[in-house]
């Protein structure tokens, strides 16, 4: 008794020790992980997380015992359940995940186990005999003699995804030598900084977020707007529209200052504003036109004077 009770003061203080340095938490389920892939596993995150293991009971009587000072761990008690383990680690939450998924073997089908996806029987040769053939009708496998061997006439789903794998079935995928399930670790649920939620998060782009935030943060301007509350996106929005206000107070009045006063004059004197920008442009058109007018005389006058010189030489 007394070793056991020293394991489990063991396994209390290391807990509360990678609980308390560690941020994040990666909730794993290792259902059928050999011995040697939990090895391939922690080596792989060796400096970067730590792999901690242990009975459910023992797990959430030790989570029970520090909720008086970590009370956000509570978040972890309804995850801890099954063949469950916890990495631990403060790098990238998605660089992680990677590592632990990456860790998988093929396995044969057995009788009795959950298929974890649907499988597939290839059509092509088998290369058994001909005597098997009663075998492979009655699972439903189209099938034909071809050169003194079966052939798979067709590709045929064998198994659901989420149904048991019968003993006809396994027998068939190991004779055709097909490991149709990969085993590992799998990911149920990510801790970080007090708050759970589901690997798939972390697939979620960077642009995507903002696109949300930016939705969000209109929609709420515009309820804002709407019904004169005021909040912080809709501030902006609402100085803008009064300054505006104001513009147009100051137009039909004789109030005005110094940022308005041209707006006014603009709109009292509109000939004068319209007329400066022809007047910069004749006068420019005016300044080229004796410049344009004396080169062409010039050239004029050379001609002549060639013209002139022709005849008096043939004279």
């Amino acid at each position: 008794m007394g070793g056991k009770s020293e394991n489990k003061a063991v396994y209390f203080e290391k807990l509360a020790e990678l609980l308390k340095e560690y941020k994040s938490i990666f909730i794993v389920g290792v259902d059928n992980v050999s011995s040697q892939q939990m090895h391939e596993i922690r080596q792989s995150l060796r400096g970067e997380g730590v792999v901690l293991m242990g009975k459910n009971t023992m797990v959430r009587r030790a989570l029970k015992g520090f909720l008086s000072d970590f009370p956000e761990y509570e978040r972890l008690l309804p995850h801890v359940k099954g063949n469950v383990g916890f990495v631990f680690t403060n790098s990238d939450l998605k660089e992680i995940r990677d590592k632990i998924l990456a860790n998988r073997v093929a396995a044969p089908a057995r009788a009795g186990a959950l298929a974890p996806a649907d499988v597939w029987v290839p059509a092509g040769n088998t290369g058994m005999e001909p005597g098997k053939t009663s075998f492979f009708q009655a699972l439903g496998v189209p099938t034909k003699i071809a050169r003194g061997t079966i052939e798979i006439t067709s590709d045929l789903k064998l198994i659901e995804g989420g149904s048991k794998v019968g003993a006809s079935e396994a027998t068939l995928l190991n004779l055709l030598n097909i490991s149709p399930f990969t085993y590992g670790m799998g990911i149920s649920q990510i801790y970080d900084n007090g708050q759970t939620f589901d690997a798939s998060v972390l697939d979620i782009e960077e642009s995507q977020l903002l696109k949300a935030f930016s939705s969000a943060i209109t929609t709420i301007a515009s309820i804002s707007l709407a019904i004169g509350y005021p909040t912080l996106p809709s501030v902006m929005h609402s100085v803008v529209n009064s300054y505006k206000n104001i513009i147009s107070v100051a137009l039909e009045t004789d109030y005005e200052w110094e940022e308005i006063a041209e707006l006014k004059d603009r709109i009292a004197n509109p000939d004068k504003y319209a007329a400066a920008a022809p007047a910069a442009g004749g006068a420019a058109a005016g300044g080229d036109a004796p410049a344009a007018a004396e080169a062409a005389k010039e050239e004029e006058d050379e001609e002549s004077e060639d013209d002139d010189m022709g005849f008096g030489l043939f004279d």
